[in-house]
């Protein structure tokens, strides 16, 4: 039997190590505790799911889906997020509950990498959906949730980007004039590529001014006066509408006392067809990447039979972590003992632990080497030899 694997891992897969999962459990519990406080209910779902429902109903890319035959040669997926599974949760499990529904999550999710780059395939995320509600009102409250959870995690410095699909859909189909040539467009917003937006619009066949305009959507980011710059440019019923549920939204923000975290960003598409309205990210720690994200889906529960209007954010636990900068472990005593007091050993250590602190008891025949295994403790208590008292 070949052993080339025997210390290597699947692409994309991680090992947690004691400090990290210390650190990743105690960030997770701050997380959902500011979730459980706004009257959102934890629920879970299974690992796998069936990739003709949840895994195709995903807002996740088809190539990065984890797949799998189950006996009967149903094709499964390993679940690629969140939000899909909660949908037919909702539709099946929940279809009883009335809506508004306000449901809370911390799960592991899935994402195949083809050339692994540092980014995971595995990776923890903890979020919300409020579903049944398509108010204003509801979007500013998941956004209000999301900073105010980061805030109790301990982030201090960030910010979240503010953007509508609407405003996007309606402003390039009024320019181009046909689905094809926005979705083209579209894509380049989508994959970040701003320069080849650029090169992409002066290609087309439009006048200077239409190109222009074009152009200045790039430019359509910052602060509350980004949205006069937005109805310069668009004219659609659509788009004006986008841009009146922004600065409604704004309003709702400066009532939760978190209009300072936000700016404006008319130029962010999370998912080609996934998100119906508003759309966020939030960035800090001088990360390159959103560390958390979330949106309007409001066609999304229709495909499970329960219609209904929703939005929701995720908070990617890893990323947070990199954003807060610091891992920590549990403070641990060792009681080294020999066999001579190993009685004495047992009872002081039971009596820290009632006490409440962690306690490591190592028998000092075995170990090789004391000073490099008393290093890993904040104290080391010695029991050794006939002699009463520490040594």
């Amino acid at each position: 039997m070949s052993k080339l694997f025997m210390f290597e891992k699947p692409i994309g897969m991680r090992d947690t190590l004691p400090h990290m999962y210390v650190t990743k459990k105690n960030v997770r519990e701050q997380l959902e505790h500011e979730m459980a406080s706004w009257g959102y209910q934890m629920i879970e779902t299974p690992t796998l799911e069936y990739y003709e429902t949840v895994g195709a109903e995903s807002a996740i890319l088809d190539q990065q889906l984890f797949k799998l035959l189950d006996q009967q040669g149903h094709t499964l997926v390993l679940r690629p997020d969140m939000t899909a599974p909660i949908a037919r949760l909702v539709a099946s499990s929940l279809k009883g509950e009335a809506y508004p529904l306000r449901l809370a999550y911390g799960s592991t999710v899935f994402r195949a990498q083809q050339n692994e780059g540092g980014k995971p395939a595995e990776f923890d995320q903890v979020g919300i959906e409020l579903i049944g509600d398509g108010t204003v009102s509801a979007d500013g409250e998941v956004i209000s949730l999301m900073i105010a959870a980061l805030k109790r995690a301990g982030l201090s410095h960030f910010k979240v980007a503010l953007g509508h699909v609407g405003f996007v859909n309606a402003f390039l189909l009024e320019i181009v004039g046909s689905e094809q040539r926005a979705d083209s467009l579209r894509r380049f917003l989508y994959e970040k590529n701003y320069v080849g937006y650029r090169e992409h619009v002066k290609n087309l066949p439009l006048s200077s001014i239409d190109q222009g305009r074009l152009l200045g959507l790039l430019k359509l980011r910052g602060n509350e006066g980004t949205l006069d710059e937005a109805r310069k440019l668009v004219s659609s019923q659509q788009g004006l509408k986008a841009i009146e549920e922004l600065s409604e939204l704004l309003a709702v923000l400066e009532s939760y006392g978190y209009a300072d975290y936000v700016k404006f960003d008319f130029n962010l598409v999370l998912h080609m067809s996934y998100y119906t309205g508003v759309v966020f990210e939030g960035y800090g720690g001088n990360l390159g990447v959103p560390l958390s994200s979330g949106g309007r889906y409001d066609e999304l529960l229709a495909k499970f039979d329960r219609p209904g209007q929703a939005t929701g954010f995720g908070v990617r636990l890893d990323l947070l972590i990199e954003a807060l900068g610091e891992t920590k472990g549990i403070e641990q005593t060792c009681i080294l003992f020999s066999k001579e007091r190993r009685k004495e050993a047992f009872e002081n250590a039971a009596s820290l632990r009632e006490a409440g602190k962690a306690v490591v008891l190592q028998d000092i025949a075995g170990v090789v080497d004391v000073d490099a295994m008393s290093g890993q403790y904040e104290e080391v208590l010695y029991y050794i030899g006939a002699k009463k008292g520490e040594v």
